[in-house]
């Protein structure tokens, strides 16, 4: 990925998607905003107790960063499930209610989406100029959430997997994502060639491997063009929000997709 600083946020861009014609994208970090410690400072949940002045100058120095006005972002109200809304130029400045999946091929529309450990997924068809932003935690992954943001948009767009290009960011690592007997349980019955995303660990214990676990499903649905980020929110608390590592106080950092 790519690494860039901007009157002090700082966000990264995957290589795959930075030189596609038309499109923007920006993965923010936790740097750069206003935001009081525990949400230290670019957060940009609302609904994490955080000042909703001071969020929502986040958005404004996110949306000066892309150069985009804050009315033409579309979000989702995640819950961590499947639901994918397809959204048009009418869903500007709306929170689509439990939607962990957000697609479009309208230009002008900003999809973005809120992380602290899940993984986001960005999906782009140049073919048919359509973008997909997808929020992956261990319940959306179990239940294939990535799969499902694939489908949609072929069933939406017409959209070949094989020429979507797709990019896997920052998220709570393998090396840091232990797992309950629930969670391993659900996995095993959930996720074919299961041995490769759970990880038996010395003392016993298992971490579950949600990068891996997503690549599989883009693989399984055809997707042949895939970027990790390789970043570990819980080992990179310097710029990422990470529920589990500050024991939920915190904040949320926001990724962005769209195209002119």
């Amino acid at each position: 990925m790519l690494k860039h600083h901007d009157n002090g946020l700082v966000y990264y861009c995957f290589e795959a998607l930075s030189d596609q014609p038309g499109l923007f994208h920006g993965i923010f970090t936790r740097l750069g905003g206003v935001s009081s410690a525990p949400w230290a400072t670019l957060n940009v949940g609302h609904t994490v107790g955080d000042d909703d002045e001071a969020v929502e100058e986040n958005h404004h120095r996110i949306c000066r960063t892309l150069d985009i006005a804050r009315r033409d972002i579309v979000t989702g109200y995640q819950v961590h499930g499947t639901r994918v809304a397809r959204v048009g130029r009418e869903d500007r400045g709306r929170v689509c209610p439990q939607t962990d999946v957000l697609i479009t091929d309208v230009p002008g529309i900003a999809l973005m989406q809120r992380y602290a450990d899940c993984l986001p997924v960005l999906l782009y068809d140049p073919v048919h100029r359509a973008i997909g932003l997808a929020h992956a935690g261990w319940r959306g992954t179990l239940a294939g959430v990535t799969r499902k943001a694939v489908q949609a948009m072929r069933s939406a767009f017409g959209s070949r997997p094989a020429d979507l290009i797709a990019g896997l960011g920052p998220g709570i690592g393998p090396c840091c994502y232990q797992v309950g007997p629930e969670i391993v349980e659900a996995a095993r019955t959930a996720i074919p060639g299961w041995p490769s995303v759970l990880l038996r660990q010395r003392d016993g214990s298992w971490h579950l491997d949600l990068w891996e676990a997503n690549r599989r499903q883009l693989v399984q649905a055809g997707v042949v063009h895939i970027e990790m980020s390789g970043l570990c929110t819980a080992c990179r608390t310097d710029e990422f929000y990470s529920h589990r590592a500050e024991q939920g106080r915190t904040g949320r950092f926001g990724i962005v997709v769209g195209f002119r």
